[in-house]
This record gives C-alpha cells, structure tokens and sequence, in this order.
C-alpha cells in the first residue's frame, strides 16, 4: 500500500495532463448531457418504423457472430490446453497467436473486415465472430485445463485416439459451461454489435450515427429505447438459461 497510493496519484496525474483533463471543463460542460437527453425525451414512436430493420440485423449479426466464433474456438482450445497438447511449443505457439488476435479491438477488427469485405452487416458479422472466437478460445482451454482427467485417461487407455477421449470424457464435464460461455458471448456482442455502423460494418449503429449527425434527438431516443428494451430481455433470458446450466 505504500508503494501503490503515490505509484497511483502519479498514473493519474499524468494521465490527466495527457488527456487534457479538467474538473472546470466537466463542471461547466457536463450539464450538456443532460440538455441531449431531455431533447430525447419524448422520443418518436413513428422512427421505429425504420429502426426495426436495422435493429433485427445488429441481432441477427450478433447471433451468427457468436455461433461462428464459438464453434471455432472449440478445436482451438483443444490445441491451446496443457492437458490436451502435450508439446510445449505448439501450445505455446498458438496460445500466443490467440492472445495477439485478442489483443486487437473489436472496431478495429470491422474496420479491417470492412476494408476486404465492404461496407455492410457481413464484415460486422465476421468482426464479432473474430472477436467471440478469441474470447471464448481463452475461457474454454481454462476449462480444459481444469477438467477431471480420469474419464480422459481411461477411454485413451482403451484404444481410442486422444480427440475421442477428449469428446467422450471431457466435453460430457463441459457442455453446461461450454453452452453458458456462448450464451454470456452473445450478451457482450449484441451490445458490442450496435456501435459497429460507426465504421460502415452494418446495424443500428448506422442509424445512431446518423441520426445524431442531424441532431434529430427524438428519434436517437426511439432507438435507444428499442436497443435497451432489446438488450435487457435478451440478457434476462440468457441469465435464466445459464442459471438451469450451471
């Protein structure tokens, strides 16, 4: 702790000099918030009419997203787990391309997958199965790592080849939390999904960009409404579902 605190007011410091942060400017600016919000307020049903479209899409690109991803990080862990792979430098060697992928931000990934793809709802897609692929990767070999090896050791001292051992005596540990990661996966994404239209990669982000370039406030509130009504009965069932899971 002596250590920590002065190493902590010297972070923040110069952070706030970097950032040019001000407590005058958040005082006398701040209360802006405040005034787009109520600008908001009431919002315009009549928008949903076009929102909806746009919304169902950040959905559905969120879905197959995750789906995507998921499926791929399962052969993915399997070959960055210590118990499965019993090579060093190969697990090494992929943890290490994993952790490098995990590494680059999930806007950054659409901007790259919508300079190849173009823009639209197919480059956010494949920037959100990237992003789920690389996070799941590392949540499941953890998983691995910790499962019962017993069942493993003996169907392989049977006679069946290691990847058969491994779907027959550890998957059957981890469908439950295999399941309950893609679900908690899909949660992140739909909230990640929407800011995406920002940088031409497709969905409702579309929308919220335009729509406060004209400061047409009123229907940024509609859509905003729809996303969290959205979000939050999405997220409810996904806690319930991983609840009866785990």
């Amino acid at each position: 702790m002596v250590y920590i605190l002065p190493i902590m007011g010297i972070a923040i410091y110069y952070s706030a000099q970097l950032t040019r942060f001000k407590f005058s400017t958040l005082i006398n600016r701040g209360s802006q918030f405040f005034v787009i919000v109520g600008r908001m307020i009431p919002p315009n049903p009549a928008y949903f009419e076009r929102a909806w479209m746009p919304l169902l899409i950040t959905i559905l690109m969120s879905v197959f997203g995750t789906i995507i991803g998921s499926a791929f990080s399962l052969p993915a862990a399997y070959v960055s787990s210590e118990n499965m792979v019993k090579n060093k430098y190969a697990k090494l060697t992929f943890r290490a391309i994993f952790s490098i992928l995990r590494t680059i931000p999930l806007l950054i990934l659409a901007i790259i997958f919508r300079n190849i793809f173009g823009l639209g709802a197919f480059a956010g897609t494949m920037a959100v199965g990237v992003f789920t692929f690389t996070i799941m990767t590392k949540m499941f070999y953890e998983l691995i790592d910790t499962a019962d090896m017993g069942p493993f050791e003996a169907i392989e001292s049977s006679g069946a080849s290691r990847v058969q051992a491994f779907w027959s005596g550890i998957m059957p540990q981890l469908w439950g939390q295999y399941i309950a990661l893609i679900l908690y996966n899909f949660e992140m994404n739909i909230r990640n999904a929407a800011i995406l239209g920002y940088v031409g990669a497709g969905g409702i982000g579309i929308l919220l960009n335009e729509r406060l370039a004209w400061r047409a406030y009123a229907d940024v509130g509609i859509i905003l409404i729809a996303l969290m009504v959205t979000v939050y009965l999405i997220e409810s069932l996904s806690r319930h579902i991983r609840k009866r899971l785990l």
